[in-house]
């Protein structure tokens, strides 16, 4: 019993500093955002305009967007908007961010979880076999692999995926998220979700075409950093006591492998998922504008191309809010499994 309140103390100690902590990261990685775009060169209103707007109107813009009050007037009223979830208004867009992030997320989104499921699903099948055959041409080949994916230019590799799939074999298209034919009933904005919700697979197997490129693009990222991780924890995991009696238990090894070793190995690899949140929708800018996919990355480049600052701010402030989370989740997460991280 003792042991067992022990247990419950140490992770509610753990969970309550972390969420104590949150509004600090929070703010600190706001105040970041904030400061790091308020000491880019130039100005933000004459940079979005250029010679098309003449004084009054650049002077209008700027009292508009409040850049005319003083700077601890304009930072107290940014962390005050992020708290009621409106990120700003565009210069050269007449739709709020909030808007726009409404719009294009799902989008983004999809191809994110789309891109995770490969990534998690190539990390684990090569990780795990080439850590059973260690040493063997499988494990030399698995670690190649995963060293190549993770060091390839996601846009380089997204090109070449569209000169192979795409314009030589013509299997697959080249890129946006569905066809011109195709008239979307999308109720979620997840084409993929919404073809099987409205029974309408023509939807369903057209978004799913346009994604597997993109997304297998990303996945490929991160795929190989879970090789290595799965890899790396499954040949620590096989050399434990418990696997070596289960072995002598006579257990069949693919059940050694994957109900024994596997279970355990997986602890650090959901910390390494919420660690690889950035990473993705980093990926995901590039991705979304090698293959013309209409997500909030693509809106982000396009907006800092129009060197449209107040809108960059906003979609890069919900970026940073998304990993925030994510991070927050994970934390938990692993608090709740994993019972090293509780003392």
């Amino acid at each position: 019993m003792a042991r067992g309140e022990s247990v419950s103390s140490g992770l509610r100690r753990y969970l309550l500093t972390r969420l104590a902590l949150a509004p600090l990261f929070l703010f600190t990685l706001l105040t970041a955002l904030f400061v790091l775009l308020r000491v880019a060169p130039g100005d933000p209103v004459v940079a979005a305009l250029g010679g098309r707007a003449t004084p009054d109107r650049i002077e209008r813009a700027r009292e508009a967007s409040g850049l005319n009050d003083p700077i601890i007037v304009q930072y107290g009223r940014y962390l005050s908007d992020v708290v009621r979830g409106d990120f700003g208004d565009p210069i050269t867009d007449p739709r709020s961010v909030t808007e726009i992030i409404a719009t294009r997320f799902p989008a983004t989104f999809e191809l994110t979880m789309f891109a995770l499921i490969v990534a998690v699903t190539l990390g684990v099948l090569v990780g795990a076999f080439a850590a059973q055959r260690r040493d063997t041409v499988f494990d030399t080949g698995g670690r190649l692999l995963g060293i190549v994916v993770y060091a390839a230019p996601v846009f380089w590799t997204g090109i070449l995926a569209q000169m192979l799939f795409a314009n030589r074999l013509g299997l697959l298209p080249t890129g946006n998220r569905l066809s011109a034919r195709i008239v979307a009933e999308a109720p979620t904005g997840f084409y993929v979700l919404d073809g099987i919700i409205t029974l309408n697979w023509e939807l369903f197997w057209d978004a799913l075409e346009h994604l597997i490129l993109p997304g297998v693009t990303l996945g490929l990222l991160i795929g190989g950093i879970f090789i290595r991780m799965v890899r790396v924890n499954m040949l620590q995991t096989l050399r434990s006591d418990y696997v070596e009696s289960a072995r002598a238990r006579g257990v069949v090894e693919n059940r050694v492998l994957f109900h024994h070793a596997f279970r355990n190995a997986l602890i650090p690899i959901v910390t390494i998922m919420g660690l690889q949140a950035a990473l993705l929708l980093g990926g995901a800018i590039l991705t979304e504008t090698t293959f013309s996919w209409p997500g909030l990355g693509s809106a982000l480049v396009d907006f800092v191309r129009a060197r449209d600052y107040a809108a960059a701010q906003g979609i890069a402030t919900f970026f940073a809010l998304v990993v925030f989370t994510v991070s927050l989740l994970i934390d938990i997460v692993n608090g709740l499994i994993d019972p090293r991280v509780r003392y």
